[in-house]
């Protein structure tokens, strides 16, 4: 069974783990636990619960494949600490594309309209929670319902309004610096450093991961800051590398020709780009980029054994 939700956080190519467990944004560990042990003495096959077999393998497929991953990502304190800071940029890079944000559903509209914004978040949140897994046909979508809540919460909190918003988008009131200018400069001001911050702690783990040779892991992180900044040339030009020494050689050449098109004096894209056009058998090409939409994105190349690239990085896969 296919667990695609396309609604909320999920919208934006980010799993909503909180609301996969039917709990606040800001929930501690001992709530988070004490959520999981409910959901999965529903859903364990053994259950009284799930009557047919039908219904216990689809008890048991979302355990395992949403609930536990939800579970240990909420509960250890290095991916939680992450993943809420991640949920924090969300919020405010998404009240910055407001207009482009719409509702489904009544609660949702409602949650953007209230000026009780955490009493109403949370009783609503609890309810939904009540029944989420009572019907197991029905508990993307009420997973789906849950994760506009939390996208609605996220935008609002990184606002800090104080007047409701249009049900149809939740634009939140961003200040303007025409009667408090006090309070402008505090919001953009710790932004920043915030994201940054969270960012360099990805380049540092794939930077450390890549020196012991393990560049399938150094690829998931770089991957998932780039989820956060798209438009890192840096990032782009590190991740090149770790394609490259993997001889994946169309899709470095993918991401080189992204960093040279966001920054043109990328260090590491300017050094290797060329080697690598002369590798593909191209010319080098001023560096013009090609967009990561082309059929580079087909099939990964895996030549590379020998040549250029396989003498200095032994045409080994990691």
């Amino acid at each position: 069974m296919s667990f695609k939700i396309d609604r909320g956080l999920f919208k934006y190519d980010f799993i909503d783990h909180h609301a996969v467990l039917g709990v606040p944004v800001d929930a501690d560990v001992k709530e988070i636990r004490k959520r999981y042990l409910q959901i999965a003495r529903r859903l364990h096959p053994d259950s009284s619960f799930t009557e047919s077999d039908e219904q216990k393998q689809l008890g048991n497929e979302l355990l395992s494949k949403l609930v536990n991953p939800a579970y240990e990502k909420l509960v250890g304190d290095r991916t939680r600490t992450e993943y809420i800071l991640i949920l924090s940029q969300i919020g405010k890079r998404l009240l910055q594309e407001s207009t482009s944000v719409t509702l489904n559903t009544d609660l949702g509209k409602q949650l953007a309209q209230t000026p009780n914004l955490d009493p109403f978040y949370r009783s609503a949140i609890a309810k939904l929670a009540q029944t989420q897994y009572d019907s197991l046909e029905q508990v993307l979508q009420v997973i789906a319902q849950i994760s506009e809540l939390n996208l609605i919460y996220l935008m609002r909190s990184a606002s800090k309004p104080s007047t409701a918003t249009s049900p149809a988008q939740p634009k939140v009131q961003s200040a303007t610096p025409q009667s408090t200018p006090q309070n402008t400069p505090p919001e953009p001001a710790p932004a920043p450093p915030k994201e940054d911050s969270v960012v360099e702690q990805y380049f540092r783990r794939a930077q450390s991961l890549i020196d012991k040779n393990q560049f399938a892991q150094a690829k998931v992180e770089l991957q998932d800051a780039l989820k956060l900044e798209p438009k890192n040339s840096h990032c782009h030009s590190l991740i090149a590398m770790v394609y490259l020494k993997q001889n994946q050689l169309k899709m470095a050449k993918i991401h080189f020709d992204n960093a040279l098109k966001l920054d043109p004096n990328d260090e590491r894209a300017l050094q290797w780009k060329p080697k690598l056009d002369k590798a593909l058998g191209q010319q080098p090409s001023d560096h013009k980029v090609t967009s990561s939409t082309n059929n580079g994105d087909k099939q990964p190349d895996k030549s590379g054994s020998g040549g250029l690239f396989g003498g200095l990085f032994g045409g080994k896969k990691k």
